[in-house]
């Protein structure tokens, strides 16, 4: 493994992926030469996902060829290796009491889209194709659960999808927790509707109020998640959107994801 491997994806990480990825099913090897190796591959799609390059311009370092590093990224997702990935993340980060379940944030942002599905026309840029991303984060920026709709969508239609989307976290003592005491959100998400879907979920609103909640009230906990998205989006294949399918798109976030809250647990481990 190169240096530049060991940096994307060093040791730790790889024994959290290992037992994670699914067998890729023999294809016949002309000339006798042997698979990839399921480490280099998932380094490779770490490289574009970091980098934002082409599949056709990845570096020959990785010992696989693009074809083969794509297509194996197109099983994984069709496997759900990302959504695996990112719950064993926080399965370690939960184990050891470092999801704060306080409170939940909820937030959204849009990226251009050049093409596919999962997009549409964005009103704050002229009408041209977007992808809004919806995030929602710990009470300290720990990205819980992401998903993908067109720049059109309005914020209130991802608030739902994107709590039932928190996969059920390991704690340290009791049982897997997935539902946070409280949500705070922007006056975007304002709605009655879902304020009382909270309440029978025995969840907290704290949905911020048109006329009500400055905005210097909100600001104390909205820049957790404003930084989320940040670091999203320092992920270079998701500032801009070239995947014409939308699962594979949401495959690269859901791996952002997962990088993220595994930077936490490095953390924690030094």
């Amino acid at each position: 493994m190169s240096t530049l491997g060991l940096r994307l994806v060093p040791d730790e990480l790889w024994e959290i992926v290992e037992p994670l990825v699914p067998q890729y099913p023999a294809r016949r090897q002309g000339g006798g030469t042997a698979p990839a190796d399921d480490r280099a591959v998932f380094t490779a799609v770490v490289y574009v996902l970091t980098s934002g390059c082409a599949w056709r311009m990845l570096p020959t370092e990785f010992g696989a060829s693009p074809a083969t590093v794509h297509r194996r990224f197109v099983f994984w997702t069709r496997q759900g290796l990302w959504q695996r990935l990112h719950q064993a993340v926080l399965d370690e980060l939960g184990s050891k009491a470092e999801v704060d379940w306080s409170s939940a944030i909820v937030d959204a942002a849009v990226v251009r889209a050049k093409k596919g599905a999962l997009t549409g026309p964005n009103p704050v840029d002229r009408g041209k194709k977007g992808s809004k991303l919806h995030v929602v984060c710990d009470g300290e920026g720990l990205p819980l659960a992401v998903l993908v709709t067109g720049a059109n969508v309005h914020d209130i239609h991802g608030f739902k999808p994107l709590l039932q989307a928190i996969p059920p976290i390991r704690s340290r003592r009791g049982p897997r927790r997935h539902r946070p005491d409280k949500v705070r959100a922007d006056k975007a998400y304002e709605a009655a509707e879902l304020r009382r879907w909270l309440r029978r979920r025995g969840i907290t609103s704290r949905i911020a109020r048109k006329g009500i909640e400055s905005k210097e009230r909100l600001g104390r906990h909205r820049w957790k998640i404003e930084r989320t998205i940040s670091w999203l989006l320092n992920y270079r294949r998701l500032a801009v959107r070239y995947e014409r399918h939308g699962d594979l798109f949401t495959a690269f976030l859901t791996l952002a994801a997962a990088l993220i809250c595994y930077k936490k647990l490095s953390r924690i481990a030094t």
